[in-house]
């Protein structure tokens, strides 16, 4: 059984992006309905890279940024690897001031483009 549907990941990470916030994975865990564990942050991390799959499908950005560590706030390894940081042809440090930077302004997009459509039911743009 799969830890959550890709489209119930995808409803809080559009809420959080309209509310203008990070979450951490222990938080988005808690909203699915679990506690926070390696295996299940680890699962999750599949899940977000499916949502951001999909996002990019319909020219939406990406969600999976706004998924953080709790400890600092940035991304895990996976988003700098796998996703976001490679994509966008960041080769920067994936930790201190500049991954900060580089991450604001991916979460500022991801926000700004949530915002605007506050209005559209389930998170698809307007046609």
């Amino acid at each position: 059984m799969a830890l959550a549907e890709p489209e119930d990941v995808r409803l809080h990470l559009v809420a959080a992006a309209r509310a203008g916030t990070a979450l951490s994975y222990g938080e988005l865990l808690e909203q699915l309905g679990y506690s926070f564990s390696r295996p299940k942050m680890r699962a999750l991390c599949k899940i977000l890279g499916t949502v951001d799959e999909a996002a990019a499908l319909r020219g939406e950005p990406e969600l999976a940024v706004l998924v953080v560590r709790q400890s600092d706030g940035l991304p895990g390894q996976g988003w700098w690897v796998a996703g976001g940081a490679r994509s966008r042809g960041y080769e920067g440090p994936w930790e201190g001031p500049e991954a900060r930077r580089f991450i604001d302004s991916v979460q500022a997009e991801s926000f700004a483009f949530w915002q605007s459509r506050s209005g559209t039911g389930g998170g698809a743009p307007p046609d």
